[in-house]
């Protein structure tokens, strides 16, 4: 890997050239100079792949980049999601930080470079960052760690993974797939990847004291006087406490309580103190908030709902829940409520990947994807609906990646699971990961076995002048609350044997491997819990199948029929799907796949096939028979005959009308209604056109036979 700055885009603060073989990323970042009236920080990330980089024009009508797409998004969420937690507090100056593609080889992965070039565009440029950070891509195969495996490596591993990490091998950022991965060897995986990271973290650290520029002096956030802080802590504190210790309120009623407890600290300190800046007090008042919701937590080991540390949320499971659909379930687990629903469709309805898409992800099409939808009401909010933002991508993609790895790579079917969250308080994604693998063994698909998946969290004591942790609590199953105020959000899902999918956001500047793996094992311990209490509703796929389920079977065709069968332009096989809704494609030479969304539907689709197919009674010819034949149609390339009534008429190609060389039939003044001899000589075996000549009759005379059409 080579990083390098100073060559181009000098204009912008920061700016870095990251190459691996043939592929090259450039990352510019750009702050603003004057502070937003915000409470956080406004870091736009953006990642666009460009046909050009490929040596491809894009195929949309316009011929060029448009919107953002999935694997775009995904690593925009990624990059931020990197350099994000080493911003200094109360930093709110508008930051933008562009990833531009060169170059593509189609080998090396660009998204990696990407991350490493985001950092050293940070770490070079004079906005306050506490950088650099380092990112590699983790393969397994044949127990091997692979390190930034190439395209064709990652098809054979059986572990995906992305791990970002800082000096001193904190870890900032963790998200990846697997395919049933061994905790061992995950374990393993992760060191490694740490390890590496220091190598491209101390090599950017060696261009920054080289070629950085002298980072700028930010503004310092307007603060209350000491006298308002204080009076806000003695108003809100107790009563803080008692919210967060009275274990009857639900999410809604906790936060109503919150924010009323606001509303009057506010009116409070206007009228006492006659001071206005509102939003000065919501920001004592929130830090207040989230340090007595902590302190709680390591005072009784005691969560906000009464739960212990390592304690899961009450769980209940339902499946079939509607006879039309082909599977259906309900999760929920607390007050978390996901319904997912399962369709199967013919290959046709496989989702296409565009064109660069294709090229960075070696996939053209999948078979087996989830929408997840998070709609407004979940929440009790009003809001848009059918705009899907980064977030519901990103929880979307962590979802599917937790089923990906036991659902069947030779399913006959298309699989589209949706997801949608009808309530929320923490955590989602993993109860889409639940309720999909409930869904698809209702459906009757064949996973290898049950997943589930669930969020851990952590709360620390952080020393910001040693910037070490001094104390910690990992927290299992977590509240959208907890989320908000703690440090972590690591979301593991994964099979009774091993782990499919991992994602974790960390917000504190950066956590210690010791940490991490002590959640992940508790992460694995609640994963087992939750797949004992799913078993007792369903446990494995469904064997019977349901009345509604669709059809596919495979039917073998002659290959003179397959005209027939597929019509002009492919008519028939279009007035099939119109009427019946069954698609018809060919597998092979002769053979042919029909799937039907029901029983009723294959039977009427049959009976079709079979009249377009129906063979007239005709006479058996002989090889090496000759035959009397009708001219019906002249052509440029020879004329086309018949030699009984009922023939479907077959080319005589200019080549066997005459032993002399034929540009067209007209030479040998053929006229339609001429009758001429001709020898047969059987069909061919691959397309099953008759194979006849007149010109070896030429030196012949030999009597012909006639069919005379039967009554």
């Amino acid at each position: 890997m080579k990083i390098s700055t100073g060559k181009y885009a000098r204009l912008a603060d920061g700016c870095s050239v990251v190459n691996v073989g043939d592929t090259s990323v450039m990352v510019t970042t750009v702050s603003k100079s004057t502070i937003t009236l915000t409470n956080f920080l406004p870091l736009i990330v953006d990642y666009k792949q460009k046909a050009a980089a490929a040596g491809r024009i894009p195929t949309n009508f316009f011929r060029r980049e448009l919107g953002y797409n999935e694997h775009e998004i995904l690593t925009s969420r990624i990059i931020d999601r990197s350099v994000r937690p080493l911003f200094p507090d109360k930093f709110r100056y508008e930051t933008q930080i562009m990833c531009n593609m060169l170059a593509i080889d189609g080998k090396n992965d660009s998204d990696i470079l990407a991350i490493n070039g985001a950092s050293a565009a940070l770490a070079v440029s004079d906005i306050p960052w506490n950088g650099p950070v380092g990112a590699v891509r983790l393969g397994f195969i044949d127990n091997e760690i692979l390190i930034n495996p190439t395209r064709q490596e990652q098809k054979q591993s059986i572990l995906n993974l992305t791990v970002t990490a800082a000096s001193k091998n904190l870890v900032i950022m963790l998200d990846g797939r697997a395919e049933n991965i061994m905790m061992q060897d995950l374990r393993k995986a992760l060191k490694i990847g740490v390890r590496e990271c220091q190598n491209i973290v101390q090599g950017i650290e060696r261009l920054q004291k080289k070629h950085g520029k002298q980072k700028r002096t930010i503004e310092p956030v307007s603060e209350a006087p000491i006298e308002i802080a204080e009076s806000v802590q003695s108003i809100s504190e107790m009563k803080l406490r008692k919210i967060f210790t009275d274990f009857h309120l639900d999410k809604q009623s906790r936060d109503q309580a919150v924010n009323e407890l606001r509303n009057e600290v506010i009116s409070n300190i206007k009228i006492n103190h006659n001071y206005t800046d509102t939003s000065v007090i919501g920001d004592i008042f929130s830090t207040i908030t989230k340090n007595v919701f902590r302190s709680l937590i390591f005072e009784s080991n005691c969560r906000c709902d009464g739960r212990k540390i390592e304690e899961i949320r009450k769980i209940s499971c339902e499946v079939d829940l509607f006879k039309p659909l082909h599977g259906s379930a309900l999760f929920q687990r607390g007050q978390t409520q996901v319904l997912c629903t399962v369709t199967l469709d013919s290959p046709d309805s496989s989702l296409k990947m565009d064109t660069i898409s294709m090229i960075e992800s070696g996939i053209k099409e999948k078979n087996f994807f989830l929408h997840y939808e998070f709609p407004p009401y979940a929440n009790n909010e009003t809001g848009k609906t059918g705009f899907k933002g980064r977030r519901e991508m990103g929880h979307g993609v962590l979802a599917e990646r937790g089923l990906q790895a036991v659902v069947p790579k030779n399913f006959p079917f298309t699989i589209r699971l949706t997801s949608e969250v009808l309530e929320s308080n923490g955590s989602s994604s993993m109860a889409s990961v639940c309720a999909g693998s409930l869904a698809l063994m209702d459906c009757g698909v064949p996973i290898a076995s049950p997943v589930a998946g669930v969020a851990i969290g952590l709360m620390t004591k952080y020393d910001k002048i040693t910037k070490n942790i001094t104390d910690y609590k990992i927290l299992t199953d977590i509240l959208g609350i907890e989320d908000y105020l703690g440090d972590m959000d690591f979301k593991v899902a994964g099979t009774r044997k091993g782990l499919t999918s991992f994602q974790a956001d960390i917000k504190i500047p950066g956590l210690p491997l010791k940490i991490l793996m002590e959640s992940l094992v508790q992460a694995n311990d609640a994963k087992n819990v939750i797949i004992n209490i799913m078993n007792k509703t369903i446990s494995s796929p469904r064997s019977k199948e349901k009345d509604n389920m669709p059809i596919v079977e495979l039917i073998e065709i002659a290959p003179h029929l397959k005209g027939k069968l597929m019509g002009v332009g492919g008519s028939n096989i279009k007035k099939i799907y119109i009427q019946t809704g069954v698609h018809i494609n060919e597998q092979e030479p002769s053979k042919f796949s029909i799937f039907a969304p029901n029983e009723n539907a294959m039977n009427e689709a049959k009976e079709m096939i079979d009249k377009f197919i129906k063979v007239v009674s005709e006479p058996l010819l002989e090889f090496g028979g000759i035959y009397t034949a009708k001219i019906v149609e002249i052509r440029e390339n020879g004329v086309m005959i018949i030699l009984y009534p009922t023939m479907q008429p077959t080319l005589l190609h200019n080549s066997q009308l005459d032993q002399r060389k034929i540009l067209h039939p007209s030479a040998l003044n053929f006229e339609i209604g001429t009758e001429i001899q001709v020898k047969y000589f059987g069909r061919d075996p691959v397309s099953g056109v008759m194979r006849i000549s007149r010109k070896v009759l030429q030196t012949t005379n030999v009597p012909s036979k006639n069919f005379v059409e039967s009554s």
